[in-house]
């Protein structure tokens, strides 16, 4: 009698107990980490509370791209509704909340003529058509903006790789990111959303 209990296999209820904990566990853990990886990064986002005075220093620069003067401004600084008032859809989503143009879908990208790109938030003068290149990567690329003093750049660790995220140093719109694989003589490259830049063709 005991020795025949010895020998009995465990039963099947708890065998499947234990085979559907760990697939529930596991199937918790994927959805956890789709979540996270899935949401809006944060980090990046355009944050600076409405009512804050902050000032920052940009370089003024003429349509034509002449550069003007060096000038403290305050922070333009607006409301999520005030800037949807503002903003298409996608422009919103992409300046305020740092989402990304799916590539070779924005218009600036492979735009060859001569001109400046501002803001699509403040009209901040950000990047000028002789520092455009092609990338081939589908997003509009420069090798330095037009002014360092008109972009800042915060570290971005979302989808879990190192980027250094671009926003505009007036009002904080995020414009993209910035990598060390571009041309002479920075060999940088700005690869930047369309939908956070305005197009001013060189007269």
């Amino acid at each position: 009698m005991f020795d025949s209990d010895l020998d009995r296999k465990p039963t099947l209820p708890s065998s499947k107990f234990s085979r559907r904990t760990f697939l529930a566990t596991s199937a918790s853990a994927l959805a956890g980490v789709a979540w996270w990886s899935l949401r809006r990064p944060r980090a990046v986002e355009a944050t600076t509370s409405p009512g804050s005075s902050q000032k920052v220093e940009i370089v003024q620069f003429s349509d034509a791209g002449q550069r003007l003067t060096v000038v403290s401004v305050s922070k333009v600084v607006k409301s999520d509704d005030q800037w949807r008032q503002q903003l298409s859809g996608n422009a919103f989503d992409i300046t305020r909340h740092a989402d990304t143009e799916m590539a070779f879908t924005g218009k600036y990208w492979n735009l060859h003529e001569k001109g400046l790109y501002r803001c699509i938030c403040c009209d901040n003068a950000l990047f000028s058509s002789e520092t455009k290149f092609d990338s081939g990567t589908g997003w509009p690329s420069f090798w330095d903006p037009i002014a360092r003093q008109n972009v800042q750049t915060l570290e971005d660790s979302s989808y879990f790789v190192a980027r250094t995220a671009v926003s505009c140093a007036e009002c904080d719109a995020h414009l993209g990111h910035v990598f060390d694989d571009g041309p002479a003589p920075t060999h940088l490259r700005y690869c930047m959303n369309s939908a956070s830049l305005r197009f001013v063709k060189q007269a």
